[in-house]
C-alpha cells in the first residue's frame, strides 16, 4: 500500500462505509485493519515461542504408559466371570411402598439377549426410581451377571439402563443444528471439539495417572487445545492470533490463581467416591493439584469465548474509525469487555449451581449458616473452584483487548491505510 508501512490483515478488503458497528461477538470474517510489521513479529514470535514451549512440555510431561496399565490392573470394575448382558423389559412392577420390601413390587422381569444365558426370562429388583423414571415393556437394561459358584447358582441384579439410542439422536440432532446454523465454522468448531476430546483422553488423564505435576499437565493441555481450536474455529489471522495470546495468558493466571486458591483455602480435591477409589491404587496422586487442574479445564470453552469476543471488538472498533487512537480503541473495547464479563460470571455460577443442584439442596435443609457451610467440602470446592476461574476471565478481559489494541498502528497510519 503506498505511503504506509502497515499491513492489512483480511484478504476481502473493505470500504469504510460497509464495516460493520457494534457487532457483539465478531467471530465473522475479520474487517479490513492495517497492523504494522513490528507488531505482526512480536505477536507471532511470543505464540511461535509458546507453541514451542507447549510441545516441550507435552514430550516432557508425557504419561509412563506401564504406569497407567499397572494402575488399570489394580481397578478391577468387577470380579472375575462377572458380565453385563443387555436385556428386555417384558413387564414393570410398581415400585414398593416406602419401607416395605416383597415378592410382588420393585422388579422387572426380562428376557436376557446376549451372554451365557441367553434366551433365559428373570426378575431383577431394581431400584424406585428406575421404576419411576418411565421404564416399560420394550426397553432394554444392562445386567451384572454373577456366574454360579460351588453352592451358589448364577444371579442376575440390575446395572444400568440402556440409553444408546436417545443419545446418539441427541447427538445426531447437535451436530446437524451446529452445521445448520454455523456451516462452515460450525465443523471447523466440531472438528476442534474432537481433538480437544483427545488430548484430555489420550494426555491429560494418562498424565495425571502417571503422576505428573497436575497444574503444568492443565496448562500444557489446554494451550495445546486452543492452539488449535481457535485456528480451526476462527481462521488464520492476527485476530485469531492476538486472541490466542490473551487466551494463553488467561491460562497462566487461571493456573496461578487455581494453585494458590486450592492452597489458600485447605481444600482436598477429594469430594465422592471416585476420589477415594483413586486415593486407594494411586497413593502418589495430589489431589488438591488435581483440583487446580480443573479449575484450568472447566474455564477453558468460555475463555475462547471472552478472548475472541475482545480481539473482534478491537477489529471491528479499529476498522469503524480509523482514526481513532489505540487508547481510545482500548477504552471502547473494555466497555464492550465489561458487558461481556458480567454475562460471563453469570454463565459460570449458574453452570456450577446447575451441576450442585442435589447438593445444594441438602445443604439448604441443614440449620447452619451459610458460612459454616463452606467448611464443607461440597460447598468450598464449588466456591473455591467458581471465585478462581471468574478471576482469570475478568483478567483475561484487559489482557487481549491491550494485545489486540497494540497490534494496531498509530491513529495516523491507520487514518491514511484506509483512507
Amino acid at each position: 500500500m503506498p505511503g504506509s508501512h502497515a499491513r492489512r490483515d483480511s484478504a476481502q478488503p473493505t470500504g469504510p462505509s460497509e464495516l460493520p458497528v457494534g457487532h457483539g461477538h465478531g467471530h465473522g470474517p475479520a474487517p479490513d485493519v492495517a497492523i504494522t510489521p513490528r507488531a505482526r513479529r512480536l505477536l507471532l514470535g511470543f505464540l511461535v515461542t509458546c507453541l514451542l514451549a507447549t510441545l516441550a512440555g507435552v514430550v516432557l510431561l508425557w504419561p509412563d504408559g506401564e504406569k497407567v496399565d499397572a494402575i488399570s490392573d489394580e481397578v478391577r470394575f468387577a470380579a472375575p466371570g462377572v458380565t453385563f448382558p443387555r436385556a428386555e423389559v417384558l413387564d414393570v412392577e410398581s415400585a414398593c411402598a416406602a419401607g416395605t420390601v416383597g415378592d410382588d413390587c420393585g422388579k422387572v422381569r426380562v428376557r436376557v439377549l446376549e451372554g451365557e444365558g441367553r434366551g433365559a426370562q428373570v426378575s431383577v429388583p431394581v431400584p424406585p426410581d428406575v421404576t419411576e423414571s418411565g421404564l416399560r415393556e420394550g426397553d432394554q437394561i444392562k445386567l451384572l451377571r454373577t456366574p454360579s459358584a460351588e453352592q451358589a447358582p448364577e444371579t442376575y441384579n440390575y446395572f444400568g439402563t440402556v440409553r444408546t439410542t436417545p443419545v446418539l439422536i441427541l447427538l445426531v440432532l447437535f451436530v446437524v443444528v451446529v452445521l445448520a446454523v454455523a456451516r462452515w465454522r460450525g465443523l471447523m468448531a466440531l472438528i476442534g471439539l474432537l481433538f480437544a476430546a483427545a488430548v484430555l483422553w489420550r494426555f491429560l488423564l494418562p498424565a495425571l495417572l502417571s503422576g505428573q505435576p497436575p497444574v503444568l499437565v492443565a496448562a500444557v493441555a489446554a494451550s495445546l487445545i486452543m492452539f488449535v481450536v481457535l485456528y480451526t474455529t476462527h481462521g488464520w489471522s492476527l485476530r485469531t492470533s492476538a486472541a490466542l495470546a490473551g487466551t494463553l495468558g488467561g491460562i497462566a493466571l487461571t493456573a496461578t490463581l487455581g494453585h494458590l486458591a486450592v492452597r489458600g483455602s485447605r481444600v482436598t480435591g477429594v469430594v465422592d467416591e471416585g476420589s477415594r477409589i483413586l486415593s486407594t491404587v494411586a497413593d502418589d496422586l495430589s489431589f488438591q493439584g488435581l483440583f487446580a487442574c480443573a479449575v484450568v479445564v472447566a474455564g477453558l470453552g468460555v475463555l475462547n469465548d471472552v478472548t475472541i469476543t475482545q480481539a473482534s471488538s478491537v477489529w471491528e472498533i479499529r476498522a469503524a474509525a480509523p482514526s481513532m487512537s489505540r487508547r481510545a480503541v482500548f477504552a471502547s473495547g473494555m466497555r464492550i469487555g465489561r458487558d461481556h464479563i458480567a454475562s460471563t460470571i453469570y454463565t459460570i455460577v449458574f453452570a456450577y449451581a446447575g451441576t450442585a443442584l442435589v447438593i445444594l439442596m441438602v445443604l439448604s435443609l441443614y440449620d447452619r449458616p451459610l458460612l459454616d457451610l463452606l467448611a464443607t467440602e461440597e460447598i468450598g470446592q464449588e466456591v473455591v473452584r467458581t471465585l478462581a476461574t471468574s478471576i482469570g476471565l475478568v483478567l483475561a478481559v484487559p489482557l487481549t483487548t491491550a494485545i489486540a489494541a497494540a497490534t494496531l498502528p498509530r491513529a495516523q497510519q491507520a487514518s491514511n491505510a484506509v483512507g
